[in-house]
């Protein structure tokens, strides 16, 4: 749905109602919190099997919250039924003075353009309340945008949120990979926030204090309390926690502590897209190997191939695929010791090892055979952007570089794509549901620690991790193939560049994580 990077809540701040109530555009007795049977009266036409979300509101503000909240499980998915909501935003400074129409085309990307221009000339999108003339309003300071739609929710994983501990101030969580933290985009009540609290009470009102990508899995801490909270977050801000992640890559990774200071830049907002150039912000990882698998043999120490169905187009197109020569994949522990959006894996996507199944940074369609790496150039961001921006619903799989052969046909055909349907109630192109490798990435929190060492809460590691079927490796991280032991000698490095016995660092040992100093993200 419409991605509003910051949405008003269901219930508007005191702000919203003054201003709507102010200019005679609010009814505060449609404010209270509805229940679902009198929305059921004002659709005498509704089916009887139709979920009751499906009644348009007829203020500016959705005049529900339903409780429960409107999921099910179907096929090992978390699904919501679909329902009318309106979201209401102030203008941003940058929209001062631009078109409605322009607005909603350049900065949202969820709608082709069509939809948004038919929704404003209907009056599904409007202007502190009113219809606009025309779809070329200009929008100014103060004005408040609403934009009422039938919202479809993506399905997320059927999985649990897993907890790792809990006492009276805090809940630590390992999260499931493919849900987002907050409502955010197309994603509503099938967020952390959300599942959380159809969980445990409507009134509960969970505070997370650190945050995770949608598609990243692991240790998350979600406050009972504002004053707990307060207490973590200012930990984590203040750089007084140790973070460590775990990632699988494609190919052979290479051994000892390997660091990269590659600067990160965002070259596209709209997209999220984030790449290594040398005009980036300061970005520093250290990564360490803690398995090498390579691809699966036979009982004669053969490569075991599967029958070869591809046609001679396809073959073509695989030969020019230079990451199809980096067989196998590797389990990499990650220590970010500053933290950009998307730091490890754009910094992973640069040392030529990408997370294996990352939508954008090991997409080959998007950036080639070389899968982007050691490109710290400009040159090609336009074409990239371009290429990212086109790829819809409709292509999926071989964008991406799987390793997993036995899997790769599979997952072309179990994908989430537009199926040509629409829906009865608002023509909202539908999807089908998503294939298990596009619910998340390998990638997971694995462990958070204090500086003064108070407290530690670590995530087991996740399947993908593991040793794939009749292979031999390691089930937990061992203190041998630590990074984070590694990242003290960062921060006082002698002046020959490696470590105090004189040793590079890719070759440096084990330093006593006792004796570090343990800086967070930023």
């Amino acid at each position: 749905m419409l991605s509003h990077d910051k949405q008003l809540p269901l219930a508007p701040s005191p702000r919203v109602t003054a201003l709507l109530a102010r200019k005679g555009l609010l009814n505060t007795a449609n404010m209270a919190l509805a229940t679902v049977e009198p929305l059921l009266e004002r659709n005498p036409h509704r089916q009887k099997d139709e979920p009751a979300f499906n009644t348009p509101p007829d203020v500016i503000t959705t005049p529900c919250d339903p409780w429960p909240r409107p999921y099910y499980l179907e096929g090992g998915l978390r699904k919501v039924y679909p329902y009318h909501y309106t979201y209401n935003t102030y203008c941003k400074e940058r929209w001062r003075g631009r078109e409605l129409l322009d607005i909603f085309a350049t900065e949202f990307r969820d709608r082709p353009q069509a939809y948004y221009k038919d929704a404003i000339e209907r009056g599904n999108v409007v202007v502190n309340g009113k219809p606009v003339p025309t779809v070329r309003a200009i929008v100014k300071n103060g004005d408040v945008i609403s934009h009422t739609l039938h919202r479809h929710e993506p399905p997320v994983t059927a999985q649990p949120i897993g907890i790792v501990h809990e006492d009276n101030d805090m809940i630590v969580i390992n999260k499931p990979a493919g849900l987002p933290v907050h409502p955010a985009g197309r994603y509503n009540y099938n967020s952390i926030i959300e599942i959380m609290r159809a969980e445990r009470s409507h009134a509960w009102n969970p505070l997370p204090c650190n945050r995770l990508d949608r598609l990243t899995s692991g240790v998350m801490f979600i406050g009972k309390n504002p004053k707990a909270a307060e207490k973590i977050s200012m930990q984590i801000q203040e750089r007084s926690v140790k973070k460590e992640y775990v990632a699988r890559v494609i190919g052979e990774f290479p051994e000892g502590d390997i660091i990269c200071e590659q600067p990160v830049m965002q070259i596209s907002p709209k997209l999220g897209l984030n790449r290594a150039r040398a005009s980036g912000k300061e970005a520093r990882t250290v990564f360490k190997r803690l398995a090498y698998y390579p691809p699966a043999k036979n009982s004669n120490g053969e490569l075991e191939k599967q029958e070869d169905t591809r046609n001679e187009k396809e073959k073509i197109r695989d030969s020019k695929m230079e990451w199809k020569a980096k067989e196998g994949h590797s389990i990499v522990r990650c220590r970010p010791v500053t933290g950009r959006t998307h730091q490890l894996r754009v910094h992973l996507q640069f040392l030529g090892h990408p997370i294996s199944n990352d939508p954008i940074y090991c997409n080959q369609r998007v950036f080639g055979p070389s899968l982007g790496a050691g490109d710290d150039l400009p040159d090609h961001d336009e074409d990239i952007i371009s290429r990212l921006s086109k790829m819809g619903k409709s292509e999926v799989a071989e964008a991406m570089a799987y390793h997993d052969e036995m899997m790769e046909e599979y997952k072309k055909k179990k994908a989430e794509k537009m199926t040509g349907q629409l829906c009865d109630i608002c023509d909202t192109p539908l999807y089908s549901d998503p294939g298990i490798h596009e619910l998340g990435i390998y990638l997971h929190a694995k462990r958070y620690a204090c500086q003064d060492g108070k407290w530690e809460y670590e995530a087991p590691l996740p399947d993908w991790a593991l040793p794939p079927p009749g292979m031999t490796g390691p089930v937990e991280v061992t203190k041998e193939t630590d990074p984070l032991a590694f990242v003290g000698s960062l921060e006082k490095p002698d002046v020959n560049g490696g470590d105090q016995n004189g040793k590079p660092p890719e070759q440096s040992s084990y330093v006593d994580p006792s004796k570090s100093l343990w800086p967070m993200p930023g």
